[in-house]
């Protein structure tokens, strides 16, 4: 006899299934899709939307979630599941089907005209898409309801949790702390990163990149890399698990450090338990959480002098007309280098989170009309030259670089910076557990450090918030200086 709680696990299965097809069309449209299919793709992403949001706001499952809820024979885990669907069913219902279909064709068509702009360098063609996606948030915020801040919705929608006045405090202690740190690296003898910038045949950076990827356990019979407009992973079921980088051939560290990135994003999703697919169990727990498996193997791992020792043979094999020249000494401080930089994407990781600090003002004051859609490439321009002194040559390199808006994800960009922080203080404590981490790492050995991952973090899914799950692994909440600390004893010693 199937019970109750079986039924609900069967339902949101089935909900999942309707959401991963979404996922594959939404991979499609950034890898595959001809320019031509974008009216039938946006009729498609505006079908399988409505049928979600109204499978998921069916009052027959509302019944059956809320019968569950006094169920005392639950299961500590099975409880917390049920109670965070009903929460999710609770937000899901303010929204119409009406809306929930207008959203859908906005942001399929912002995407079109984003990718449109930013080909030809013309912010005007995004600009009309944008305002509406702006629009959008700012209706979404108030049948969402908040306390303080309408900024407040949409963080909780990737981060809950989280939300405007906590984010002025961990941004403070940035502007406190990292930017007075990342003025005084400035002002030392710069790194030489000459090796980084020479011709870098296409093919080889993708082949070396699928050997990295390997050695960090992405399961290839699970997903698999391509090349998109902007680097992206998205996981439709831990089996289907897929990434995309870019390529410059005149700058090794946009295609290899993109797939270290996407990686280590991969690898959560295909650690995620494959029997809990569609509960919270089975899910992501937030962005920040992503973002902090991401940036942990991205550099933590990536641009660590062990993994420069494991794997500078497979540079010197590839391209050993540069390398040859260069030792591994050479090549870690070169991957490390610290300077202004116009794009987020390729940033060091210390100005990176002046990109995140510009882009969460910028939100800030379009959720509080205190800027218009129109005024954002000059606003965005002022505030590079304000930050990291450099002057905007184009929006195409400049406004117009992420594609986040045009997917109406106004919230999203703290979590990256929220997420390196996490990443610091989560490495840090997986030195603790794991023996002789950096030595093992230098060997190529990451097997230990992705089980230590997926059982302290992968595993929990979105039973817990991010704070708590922080807290389970560290003993604490998030907590800045772990990050600062890293920074420090890091770059110390790439600067002397």
């Amino acid at each position: 006899m199937t019970t109750k709680y079986e039924e609900f696990q069967k339902y949101l299965n089935e909900v999942a299934v309707i959401g991963s097809i979404g996922g594959l069309l939404a991979w499609d449209n950034e890898v595959y899709k001809p320019y031509k299919a974008e009216g039938i793709r946006a009729e498609q992403n505006s079908f399988l939307s409505t049928l979600l949001h109204e499978r998921f706001t069916n009052p027959d499952f509302e019944k059956l979630v809320k019968e569950l809820i006094t169920d005392s024979l639950l299961t500590k885990e099975q409880k917390i599941n049920v109670e965070k669907i009903h929460k999710d069913i609770l937000r899901q219902k303010k929204f119409s089907t009406e809306f929930v279909q207008r959203q859908s064709m906005i942001v399929s068509e912002a995407f079109g005209k984003w990718h449109q702009a930013k080909t030809q360098n013309d912010f005007s063609l995004f600009q009309d898409s944008l305002s509406k996606i702006v629009d959008f948030c700012k209706e979404t915020a108030e049948i969402v309801g908040y306390k303080e801040h309408p900024y407040d919705a949409l963080l909780d929608a990737y981060e809950p949790g989280m939300t405007t006045a906590k984010l002025k405090v961990i941004f403070a202690k940035v502007k406190e702390e990292l930017v007075p740190f990342y003025n005084s690296l400035l002002q030392k003898k710069q790194v030489d990163d000459s090796c980084l910038k020479h011709h870098y045949e296409k093919q080889k950076q993708w082949d070396l990149s699928i050997e990295l990827l390997k050695q960090m356990g992405y399961d290839f019979g699970a997903g698999r890399q391509d090349y998109s407009s902007h680097p992206f992973s998205i996981g439709m079921h831990p089996t289907d698990v897929r990434i995309t980088t870019r390529a410059d051939e005149k700058n090794l560290s946009e295609l290899i450090w993109s797939a270290l990135h996407e990686g280590g994003h991969a690898l959560y999703e295909q650690g995620l338990l494959v029997a809990h697919f569609g509960l919270p169990q089975g899910t992501s727990a937030s962005l920040g959480i992503h973002e902090s498996q991401s940036r942990l193997w991205e550099n933590n791992v990536g641009r660590s002098l062990s993994f420069c020792k494991a794997n500078f043979h497979l540079f010197q094999k590839a391209f050993p007309e540069v390398f040859g020249k260069v030792d591994v000494t050479e090549f870690y401080k070169a991957i490390n280098k610290v300077s202004p930089g116009l794009i987020r994407t390729n940033a060091d990781e210390i100005s990176y989170h002046l990109h995140v600090l510009i882009r969460f003002e910028i939100e800030l004051a379009l959720m509080e009309g205190t800027v218009e859609v129109k005024d954002l490439p000059e606003l965005w321009n002022v505030k590079y030259k304000e930050y990291l002194a450099i002057d905007v040559p184009s929006n195409t390199l400049g406004v117009l670089q992420d594609v986040h808006w045009s997917h109406g994800s106004l919230g999203y960009f703290p979590t990256y910076s929220i997420g390196s922080f996490y990443a610091a203080q989560f490495f840090a404590h997986a030195q603790k557990g794991i023996e002789n981490l950096p030595s093992k790492i230098e060997k190529g050995e990451t097997a230990e450090l992705l089980n230590w991952l997926r059982s302290n973090i992968h595993v929990k899914g979105r039973l817990y918030t991010s704070e708590e799950i922080c807290e389970q692994v560290t003993g604490e909440g998030l907590n800045f200086q772990y990050f600062m600390n890293y920074a420090k004893n890091k770059y110390s010693e790439v600067y002397r």
